[in-house]
């Protein structure tokens, strides 16, 4: 936690647009990690609210009614149900899920708006815009489709290239049309109400850059490339006849820009929450004793962390972000998602597939969770860390307790005696894990987190195969006695730590220990359960994932493949899996970091890069095919993963000794396997 100690907290989550599903790059960047996060804070015993709620204002939804016949309010009421019933089935414990299209929301966005207009904290200016003359309607940005003047992509939006992922405006696109009727739109003059961001940059810079440097490396960074880069007036109305109505004289046929009043969705949220809970909602948004956090995903960044709290601050009455904890991406098999072209896992679908496992993919995702870099989700991986962790760490140690108890003990603990150092180690390890994950939660570190937690069960089989008290059994009853004393206590800390993670399986292991969930204050305790206590017989928490259902998770994005053909111009591969190695055939290959001293094309090939690389061992020549994507000059002085006992072998006539990895992405362009943080030259990698 920071220095400051808060009387409560407000969490919210990125309100998902109503114009579709939640997908698994959803669950991974945004709300698993808030779920946690609040759990945790609950378990502690802290008085926190947890908001959300489905953004229904949005061009997408406009989009979607119009291709599907429908109004936007269908499309919203449609999907708020689907997405509201899928974040409950997997366990996101929202105290409210809102939307932005009740009246209460209406009612707080329209009093914002008044309140910053009649302190004339916002201009009204008139500019060109993009319109449809068939249609007699102003193009919002989504609305309009292009070339891609980054990437040369043939179908970009008026706001972004889904391809690239450039933010772009209309005006940048090459041969713009109008996606209502296919038309080239014109420039039509138009006002609208702006607020003018570029007044707020001394003091953005001094609360972002000078004061919240603590924030995560990714946050931080963008909110400083934004700044650096100058901010301009950003409209806060458009020419729409779906949202809020904008309540000002001459706005006739305007709405609030959806960016506008989407996050004042959090505070009507939270009003309703209040009216139902029967509280007061104003602590939670205007006490400087409560912490406000928000859980976005970084293409949020912008907005929660500028443009948002400029929008408090000229209001006055509200309190500002503590921290806004953003995540990057999360790719799927090697390729962006992308929920146009169905490229996504559906957590409504998986959960038809993989009924009872939804702390499974909480799971997966929590520990490739997207933190600082874009990260990847693969079927592949899923399976192995459900089979080789959840199975056979986690629920291979609780279920082992568990029938050990009912054969020696009938379920009844029994009581303990003397203590030896292995188990004095076990009780050290029980009462340092509750703090020591605490702390990277309160980092917001959630994988570092969840592998903390993992230990617990990691030491707890260790503590298992070390004191056999299978065979002990028949030799000294005392000393199992005390063995499973111990490791029945293990089983507890593992119920009450891993809550906020996986909850479904906490509230398992909470049953078959008879007992109700307890708070966190209550973990690292080696006496939770008193000696007598009887618990129930073990469930089985995980099962093992069979390759047949792998392979038919892999077929449905085959089929994806087949009927879209490629993403952009390239086409989309799943990674296949190669031939199993032995262990001592793995282990032969000595791979070290190296750093590139020098770089030049080799004569006569458009691909080949000569280098000296230093690998700290010696200084030697290798040959690599990455001029394509590489200039020497880009190249030289970085730290590289180098094969060096790969036998030399003559490339263009030059002896190449060794191999530098690299990573190929979808479409072919190859990158540097590097270490995240400078390292000597010549250590190995393991």
């Amino acid at each position: 936690m920071p220095d400051k100690t808060f009387k409560r907290h407000t969490i919210t989550s990125a309100l998902p647009y109503a114009n579709g599903p939640i997908h698994i790059g959803h669950l991974a960047g945004v709300y698993i990690p808030a779920d946690i996060y609040v759990r945790y804070l609950r378990s502690k015993n802290e008085d926190v609210v947890f908001v959300c709620g489905s953004d229904e204002h949005g061009v997408p939804i406009t989009i979607r009614a119009k291709k599907e016949g429908k109004t936007p309010q269908e499309v919203a009421d449609e999907y708020n149900r689907l997405i509201k019933s899928s974040f409950k089935d997997f366990g996101i414990s929202f105290d409210i899920y809102s939307r932005t299209s009740n009246k209460t929301h209406y009612e707080t966005a329209s009093d914002f708006f008044v309140k910053l207009n009649e302190k004339s904290a916002l201009k009204v200016i008139e500019s060109e815009q993009y319109f449809d003359e068939e249609q007699q309607e102003f193009l919002a940005d989504r609305y309009i489709t292009g070339i891609c003047p980054r990437c040369g992509h043939k179908d970009a939006y008026g706001d972004q290239c889904e391809n690239c992922g450039s933010t772009l405006s209309p005006s940048e696109l090459i041969d713009p049309q109008s996606m209502l009727s296919g038309s080239k739109p014109i420039l039509k003059k138009t006002k609208h109400w702006y607020l003018p961001l570029d007044e707020y940059e001394p003091w953005l810079r001094q609360w972002i850059l000078n004061e919240h440097k603590e924030w995560k490396s990714n946050v931080y960074g963008q909110c400083k490339s934004w700044i650096d880069q100058g901010l301009k007036p950003r409209a806060v109305t458009r020419d729409l006849n779906w949202g809020v109505p904008v309540p000002a004289e001459g706005a006739e046929g305007k709405v609030l820009y959806v960016w506008f009043d989407a996050p004042i969705g959090y505070i009507s949220a939270t009003k309703e929450w209040a009216e139902q809970a029967g509280k007061d909602w104003e602590p939670y948004w205007k006490n400087e004793e409560t912490r406000l956090l928000h859980f976005i995903g970084k293409d949020n960044i912008v907005f929660h962390c500028i443009i948002f709290p400029v929008m408090l601050k000229e209001h006055g009455e509200f309190i500002l972000p503590e921290n806004v904890p953003a995540n990057e991406f999360l790719n799927l098999e090697g390729n962006k998602i992308s929920t146009s072209r169905n490229w996504a896992v559906w957590l409504h679908e998986y959960q038809e597939d993989f009924k009872g496992k939804e702390d499974v993919l909480r799971y997966v995702l929590c520990a490739n969770a997207p933190e600082t870099k874009d990260n990847d989700f693969t079927w592949k991986d899923f399976q192995a860390k459900n089979n080789n962790e959840l199975v056979a760490i986690l629920g291979n140690f609780v279920n082992r307790v568990m029938v050990l108890m009912h054969k020696y003990y009938d379920g009844n603990v029994p009581a303990k005696g003397e203590l030896y150092d292995i188990d004095l180690e076990l009780v050290q390890n029980l009462k340092s894990a509750p703090e020591s994950i605490e702390t990277s939660l309160n980092t917001f570190k959630f994988r570092e987190a969840l592998s903390k937690f993992m230990e617990i069960a990691r030491f707890g089989n260790k503590y298992l195969a070390d004191t056999e008290p299978w065979k002990q059994v028949k030799t000294d009853l005392d000393r199992v006695a005390t063995i499973m004393h111990l490791a029945v206590q293990v089983v507890a800390n593992i119920a009450v730590l891993g809550e906020p993670f996986l909850p479904f399986t906490s509230a398992k292991i909470f049953k078959s220990l008879n007992m109700e969930k307890m708070s966190w204050d209550n973990a690292g305790s080696p006496e939770i359960l008193e000696a007598g206590h009887k618990v129930e017989k073990p469930e089985l928490l995980f099962a093992k994932i069979e390759d047949e259902e792998i392979e038919r998770q892999i077929a449905k994005l085959q089929s994806t493949l087949a009927e879209n053909g490629a993403q952009g111009d390239e086409e989309i591969k799943i990674p296949s899996e190669k031939e199993p190695v032995s262990y001592d055939e793995f282990v032969k290959m000595d791979i070290r970091i190296g750093k590139i001293l020098t770089a030049e094309p080799v004569k006569k090939s458009n691909k080949l890069l000569k280098m000296q690389v230093d690998t700290g061992l010696d200084k030697r020549t290798i040959v690599s095919g990455i001029a394509k994507y590489y200039k020497p000059e880009d190249v030289i002085g970085k730290q590289v993963s180098v094969l060096v006992n790969l036998a030399p072998r003559k490339i263009m006539g030059i002896e190449s000794q060794g191999m530098i990895l690299l990573a190929e992405n979808h479409d072919g362009s190859l990158v540097f396997v590097t270490p995240e943080d400078q390292v000597t030259n010549g250590s190995g990698v393991s």
